[in-house]
């Protein structure tokens, strides 16, 4: 006898769980209405800066059934990064964003969603689709809020009531029907920490200009900086985590247990001579296995560069 649409969903979050995922939430595929005219207003603006692959295949970002073809379900899972209050920075050094500690997340969660659709093949019985770990046009967490995960805050970063903002997002795009889940409010309210505190006053409410956010300035851009840019990186060479830090939802972030998004070398303890220093050949040793390989030796030396200039004027 065929699993009905709630065995089917409950099945899925069981599962995920087991496998190491802190959530997982159930949406019906489908054109995500609410989000078309603010994508559109915000790629009319600039805001995604050099980031033209925000421009490309936006019919396909907008309905996933366009993206994998006969798809009916979209599975948010999200898996926490939060380090163990051992594991820091030191903090008169350069500043790394948390997410980029361990391993590359992309490798580690897309090998743990692996794992997790071949069992539900077997449970299920055999279903087509495809897993993304920010890797397509996906709009992943407006699907993750459909999906009552959280809210998008004022960051337009995915809070969990209680458990914060510091979790990987990724998504099984289905051809099979599961009992969606519905979304819940947003618990903002009247906060403004986020855009308060943000260094280069990218945040307005709910929207963040991405030309002008420090993760874009140190990871996005390919070639030189701005020749006309004056903000302040606050010492960030690879991502930024600000307005992620000052959110009091944040409070309640409970470290994960996860071996590969543990520190692979010792790059926490280096101090800014150190990473002045640093070679090509012990950078692609110690990054190998980490994001932070994305931006480059050079991409480093760039923020680098800025930041000194920046200190010295």
């Amino acid at each position: 006898m065929p699993l009905s649409k709630a065995e089917i969903s409950q099945l899925i979050k069981s599962k995920a769980q087991e496998h190491g995922f802190t959530f997982c939430g159930i949406s019906k595929a489908g054109f995500l209405e609410n989000e078309a005219s603010r994508l559109e207003q915000w790629l009319k603006i600039g805001y995604h800066g050099e980031m033209s692959y925000m421009e490309r295949n936006f019919d396909k970002r907008l309905d996933p059934t366009l993206l994998v073809e006969g798809s009916k379900t979209v599975v948010s899972l999200i898996y926490n990064y939060f380090p163990p209050a051992e594991v820091f920075q030191n903090p008169s050094a350069f500043k790394v964003s948390k997410y980029a500690w361990g391993k590359d997340y992309h490798e580690v969660i897309k090998a743990k969603m692996q794992f997790l659709w071949d069992e539900l093949q077997t449970l299920i019985g055999h279903f087509e689709g495809r897993m993304f770990v920010d890797s397509a046009p996906v709009l992943e967490k407006a699907w993750a809020q459909k999906s009552g995960l959280g809210w998008i805050g004022k960051n337009a970063n995915l809070i969990v009531p209680k458990k914060g903002s510091f979790f990987f997002i990724s998504e099984l795009i289905i051809d099979i029907e599961a009992e969606p889940d519905g979304p819940i409010k947003d618990f903002c309210g009247t906060c403004t920490r986020c855009i308060e505190a943000c260094p280069t006053e990218a945040i307005t409410p709910y929207q963040v200009d991405g030309s002008k956010c420090i993760s874009y300035l140190t990871i996005e851009i390919k070639e030189n900086l701005p020749a006309h840019l004056k903000l302040d990186f606050d010492d960030w060479i690879f991502g930024c985590d600000v307005c992620q830090d000052v959110c009091p939802w944040n409070r309640h972030a409970k470290s994960h247990n996860e071996p590969d998004f543990l520190p692979q070398t010792n790059f926490l303890d280096m101090s800014k001579s150190d990473w002045e220093e640093l070679s090509e050949d012990l950078f692609k040793e110690m990054f190998r296995y980490s994001a932070i390989k994305r931006t480059k030796l050079k991409g480093i030396k760039r923020s680098l560069a800025y930041i000194n200039k920046k200190n010295e004027q």
